[in-house]
């Protein structure tokens, strides 16, 4: 069977099915993946008529997250989805531990990427969710902060398949406030917009076909965050606080899509010394002796319990050589470690079983306590077994 991984079809705020009543609009599924929970919602489900006023969570750590949004071209390849457009061209938001009270509120968007997923998700006007307010969401975050001065491990997170990055907001911020900098890559063309550095933001290319090998995608992208780590790595060129980076000391974390790209990375990339997926699957699944370094997959488990649908894990999980994790979190759907639901609950909208905020504190948590112990060598008790704080952790190994 044809591997499909469509789960993370939801952008900005995955709404549609819900406001246009069709109750499946969400997210394509095949047996190996998450079935979003608002699938099922009554097809006579309605947009609420009202103004959407968005806040994320606010960062948990000592520090402020600083934010710079940055554009880089890889000027030896062409865009894989569009070769047309000439060289590869990434928007990506470095978020950094900041001095507290410095910088300006940043915004959670552009207004033409806020516009391309409202648009790509056929939002209604009774959804109350316009680009103006779907913009300036609160993200605790801040253009121009002051930098704490020190070096920090580099985090890369890249997000799912039609979702921009902006979707994992939430936990790049909290990760900046405990002292790492951030790297929140746009993948240009497989989301619903990036704004680049012309001012265009260009749409999906490839959401749209059914032909699409998911493997090529995963590749693409390590291509894509080895040639964000260079460019970080050469200096202040490309970003001008590129100077905090601690450059032996570099994760990654994906959500879906992004999770296995993630593992792909690793594959090809040897500086990623530790790895995070987050509900998606493998594509393809690692084999023995190609990832020997630190790796958490943190999922579902409808899909990603042991036995799960999804056997990618179970084969990851063999062919993994170095620390490794397999957690679930129960009452989650695909899309708790992001920012969508805590999103959709503040715009009216039905949630998952898992509330959104503590899907976001679990996350938060879990990726924290993995890249503490694996990038700064600060041992995290939360790690070795089940919490009482956290009882929707299950530890599948």
């Amino acid at each position: 069977m044809k591997r499909n991984r469509r789960i993370s079809a939801v952008a900005v705020l995955a709404l549609a099915a819900l406001a246009t009543g069709t109750g499946t609009g969400f997210a394509a599924t095949t047996t190996r993946v998450a079935t979003h929970t608002f699938d099922t919602a009554p097809a006579t489900a309605t947009a609420p008529s009202r103004s959407f006023q968005g806040t994320l969570p606010a960062p948990t750590g000592p520090y402020a997250a600083g934010e710079d949004v940055i554009h880089l071209t890889d000027a030896s390849r062409p865009d894989p989805w569009v070769p047309s457009s000439g060289p590869r061209q990434l928007t990506v938001t470095m978020v950094y531990p900041a001095v507290p009270g410095t910088g300006t509120p940043a915004p959670y968007m552009t207004l033409a990427e806020a516009a391309g997923s409202i648009q790509h998700r056929k939002l209604p006007a009774s959804s109350g969710v316009t680009p103006q307010n779907l913009s300036s969401v609160t993200t605790h975050a801040f253009d121009g902060a002051r930098p704490k001065s020190g070096k920090y491990p580099l985090v890369v997170l890249s997000p799912a398949y039609e979702d921009p990055r902006m979707t994992l907001t939430s936990l790049a911020t909290d990760l900046a406030s405990h002292g790492y900098v951030v790297a929140l890559v746009g993948h240009t063309y497989e989301d619903t917009g990036e704004t680049l550095a012309n001012g265009q933001t260009p749409p999906c290319a490839i959401c749209d076909d059914p032909a699409l090998d998911f493997g090529s995608v995963t590749a693409s992208r390590a291509l894509d965050v080895s040639f964000v780590i260079d460019r970080l790595k050469h200096g202040n060129t490309a970003w001008r606080l590129a100077h905090l980076i601690d450059k032996h000391e570099i994760g990654m974390a994906g959500h879906s899509l992004g999770g296995a790209a993630a593992a792909a990375t690793m594959i090809a990339d040897p500086r990623v010394r530790a790895g995070v997926n987050m509900d998606g699957s493998f594509d393809p699944a690692p084999m023995p002796g190609q990832i020997n370094r630190p790796f958490l997959m943190l999922g579902i488990p409808a899909n990603h319990s042991v036995g799960g649908h999804d056997t990618t894990w179970g084969q990851t999980w063999a062919a993994l050589g170095g620390y490794k994790k397999w957690l679930t979190v129960a009452g989650a759907d695909h899309f708790s470690f992001s920012d969508l639901p805590v999103l959709l609950e503040q715009a009216g909208f039905p949630t998952p079983t898992l509330s959104p905020e503590r899907g976001v504190v679990i996350t938060r948590e879990y990726v924290k306590a993995f890249f503490d112990q694996t990038l700064k060598g600060s041992h995290s008790p939360l790690l070795d077994g089940p919490s009482p704080n956290d009882p929707e952790v299950l530890f599948q190994h």
